[in-house]
């Protein structure tokens, strides 16, 4: 885990290496349980990975001066020198009301959510929103009208200025003239597009404003202190998950489980996949415009994206899974909810038993080497989702890739459409590159373009992903 070996004194090698492998030990077991095992030991070996994980987590942290300085606690005024002019922090938290009054057991209040602006100067500003049993009534209907291309325009917008008239619409109170919005929310928050809101106009929030995404203000402090690596970027999509590149894996057991439909979607429950040939013609374009060779096929491995150090750019097109609400006895074994999303590599299907499996978790993305990768592109389904945990943002690959040292992650909220999702990525790389506009500005114009166009004006297409991190445009 190179967010706890940065700075690592020289005696710890070995507890980074017990480190590095725990995830892909809990992964595996996770999603290929061994068969005649009991129920009882494979509960107690998942608990026993998990508990050795925070047992070494602990040890090397303590050996760690760059771990300690990002736990530090810092103050507003240091993160208000980092707001650019004309933009606003705007942080969307949860709390409970407590009143010291009343009787023991009515203390507390029913959750609210409430919302705290920031600008470059000035005193921090805050607005209660109202119950969070409301407002994530209406975030559920806004979210099933995104997910549905057949959901009448009118209908999606009424959704979208319901949610509006509960979050941001009091925040626009707050926020005066500014337009650029750093945001960062808690809870069920993070799993909706703030740009496909509606406002009083029946404009959707991204004509008028620009939204970067945070996991807090206080990421503000990392992203001033980045380096850009020269590495040349690294790209892979539509893996075989029938076969992968014998010289890549080792360990292989084989096993055919049926195909699905054609989205970037998966559910495990069925571990169901199919190929997207659209993915390859996506990254090849993109390939072709950064000069490399990308990875396809059965080169499009776990261990592939494993071996990789700090390339300028990471694209991963395949499909991504995130399980939020696990069965009872799922919520037993997947304790950690980092094994809860992921993105599923070359030869899955063979359901290997031995260090790779096809799956690449939450948890073990966080090992990666990405310090200094300016751009991490997911360019799958529900990669940005995770579990929700009151205070520490997602739980999910957008968590692990943020950890593991990227500046930026260009993310999709839900499930996405192959063929719109690469007219989207080729537009915003032409932008990203050719254009150098910046990494938020780039996919914001995107969208404006396919909002006006017949075919993509929906927001099902051009809602579906987000950037979050360094908005900036890139340094090389």
């Amino acid at each position: 885990n190179l967010f706890y070996s940065q700075g690592l004194d020289p005696k710890s090698p070995r507890l980074l290496d017990d480190l590095n492998s725990n995830p892909t030990q809990q992964a595996n077991l996770t999603y290929n349980r061994p068969p005649n095992l009991p129920l009882k030991y494979y509960q107690e070996r998942v608990k026993s990975l998990s508990e050795q994980a925070h047992q070494l987590e602990d040890q090397i942290s303590r050996r760690s001066p760059d771990f300690r300085t990002a736990n530090q606690s810092v103050t507003i005024e240091a993160i208000q020198k980092l707001i650019p002019a004309n933009t606003a922090l705007v942080e969307l938290v949860k709390y409970q009301p407590f009143n010291p009054k009343a009787k023991k057991d009515q203390r507390f209040g029913p959750p609210r959510y409430a919302a705290y602006v920031l600008h470059s100067q000035g005193d921090p500003q805050g607005i209660d929103l109202g119950e969070v049993e409301l407002i994530e009534s209406d975030l559920e209907l806004f979210r099933l009208s995104l997910q549905d291309k057949g959901t009448r325009t009118a209908q999606l917008k009424q959704a979208a200025r319901q949610v509006d008239q509960r979050l941001m619409e009091p925040v626009r109170k707050l926020l005066g003239s500014t337009r650029y919005i750093l945001l960062s929310p808690e809870g069920e928050l993070n799993l909706i597009p703030f740009e496909a809101l509606v406002d009083q106009q029946q404009q959707y929030l991204v004509e008028n404003y620009r939204f970067s995404y945070l996991t807090s203000g206080r990421d503000l402090l990392r992203l001033s202190q980045e380096s850009a690596s020269q590495t040349a970027p690294v790209l892979l999509g539509n893996p075989d998950f029938d076969r992968s590149a014998p010289e890549l894996i080792a360990n292989q057991n084989h096993g055919n489980l049926p195909s699905a439909h054609l989205t970037r979607s998966i559910d495990l429950s069925k571990l169901d996949f199919s190929p997207l040939p659209g993915t390859a013609e996506e990254v090849k374009a993109i390939a072709d415009m950064l000069g490399v060779d990308p990875l396809l096929g059965a080169k499009a491995t776990e261990s592939a994206v494993k071996q990789i150090n700090s390339p300028r750019i990471l694209h991963i097109a395949t499909h991504g899974f995130s399980e939020s609400a696990p069965n009872q006895e799922q919520s037993t074994l997947y304790d950690n909810p980092m094994l809860l999303s992921g993105l599923v590599l070359a030869g899955f299907k063979q359901k290997r038993t031995g260090a790779e499996n096809g799956v690449l978790t939450a948890l073990e993305a966080v090992g990666l080497k990405l310090s200094g990768t300016e751009l991490v592109v997911l360019s799958a389904c529900d990669t940005g989702s995770g579990r929700i945990s009151s205070g520490e943002g997602i739980y999910g690959l957008r968590r692990a890739f943020v950890i593991a040292g990227s500046q930026t992650q260009l993310i999709s909220l839900r499930k996405v459409e192959d063929k719109a999702t690469k007219e989207l990525m080729l537009a915003y790389y032409q932008r990203l590159l050719d254009d150098n506009m910046g990494r938020t500005e780039a996919l914001r114009q995107t969208q404006l373009d396919m909002l006006k166009d017949e075919t993509y004006q929906h927001p099902y297409y051009w809602a579906s992903f987000i950037v979050s991190g360094n908005w900036r445009p890139m340094k090389n």
